[in-house]
């Protein structure tokens, strides 16, 4: 059973090093809830059996400004000076590969990612079903699969974020979501 954590600042702290030890939740992001893990091989791992996610296709890592500055990812200054916000970004990173990354506008997660880190995050459902978009319909679900889900009123407009390729001019949007390009 998972535990079940109040949406408020006086739970950021705890949500944040949750994730940073390894446990493997569900937080409303920006735009909807989001199954989030530490960025890392193992919590990959996790998220892809959760999801029954084929490994072929990647997740969205949420960063703050500060972490997106300090890494090796090559993100052009258009996208930069539109974070946060609900933009997920392809960018290439120092591997010679691509990234997926978002800056979330929402001040609560971005709090929580100050703490734990980079983490992994993906829409709430089994690949390829829809998404959950609220604590009623996560609940059941996911319930004795993850540690911990933070309950909340999603405040976004109950769509997930933009796409957009910016790993070459002119860029590709992939999915138009609830940022408007």
């Amino acid at each position: 059973m998972a535990d079940i954590i109040r949406y408020t600042s006086e739970n950021i702290a705890e949500i944040g090093r949750r994730l940073l030890s390894g446990e493997v939740g569900i937080i409303p992001c920006d735009t909807i809830y989001g199954l989030c893990g530490k960025a890392d091989y193992e919590r990959a791992e996790r998220l892809y059996e959760i999801k029954r996610r084929p490994k072929s296709k990647s997740f969205i890592t949420l960063m703050t400004k500060a972490q997106v500055l300090s890494s090796s990812l090559i993100v052009p200054d258009d996208i930069l000076s539109r974070w946060p916000a609900p933009l997920t970004a392809i960018v290439k990173n120092g591997e010679g590969g691509t990234s997926a990354i978002r800056v979330p506008s929402d001040d609560f997660i971005r709090s929580v990612i100050e703490i734990s880190g980079p983490i992994y995050s993906s829409s709430v459902n089994f690949s390829g079903e829809m998404s959950l978009l609220t604590f009623q319909d996560i609940l059941p679900v996911f319930d004795t699969s993850v540690d911990f889900i933070v309950e909340a009123e999603i405040k976004g407009k109950g769509m997930a974020s933009t796409i957009v390729d910016a790993t070459e001019v002119p860029y590709k949007v992939l999915r138009q979501g609830s940022y408007t390009i």
